[in-house]
């Protein structure tokens, strides 16, 4: 039994957004593990105020890593599990620093500049394949982060 078989969706169509969506989900890992690292290795005078914010974004990525690997297996897609894989996948590299001052948040930015335009590939695909509930998934991702984006750009102005 297929998923696919009971929701209507075109599994020729799907294939593009399953491609999109797993390079998201690489994205979403990479993105997660350098949140927990800046999280864990702040140092200064806004250490508290970062280290709040840095677990709030781990935290928040965690939730998407989970939402987009179920929408693939909805999808009736494997999504990938090896750190490995991400790693070769992945549009970002592990960040290996400790931030300072504000250098997290400009990777934030930066990091979210990347992820907004690969959830826009995801949008397209999910809009051609008439896949509502991946566009759903997509735009409310979009609305948060679109927002994030805005507070982060008068934080650093």
């Amino acid at each position: 039994m297929k998923n696919l078989d009971y929701t209507g969706l075109d599994a020729k169509k799907v294939e593009k957004v399953v491609k999109e969506l797993s390079q998201l989900l690489a994205d979403f890992q990479v993105y997660y593990a350098n949140l927990r690292g800046f999280h864990w290795n702040v140092k200064g005078d806004k250490f508290y105020q970062l280290h709040e914010y840095y677990e709030g974004q781990y935290n928040d990525a965690a939730a998407k890593v989970d939402e987009v690997a179920e929408r693939l297996l909805q999808l009736d897609a494997r999504p990938e599990n090896r750190f490995s894989e991400y790693l070769k996948q992945s549009q970002l590299k592990e960040a290996g620093f400790e931030p300072e001052k504000m250098e997290g948040l400009k990777y934030i930015l930066d990091t979210l500049k990347v992820i907004i335009a690969q959830e826009r590939r995801v949008l397209a695909a999910a809009q051609e394949a008439e896949d509502e509930v991946t566009v759903a998934l997509m735009d409310d991702y979009l609305t948060g982060q679109e927002k994030n984006v805005w507070m982060l750009v008068a934080t650093l102005s």
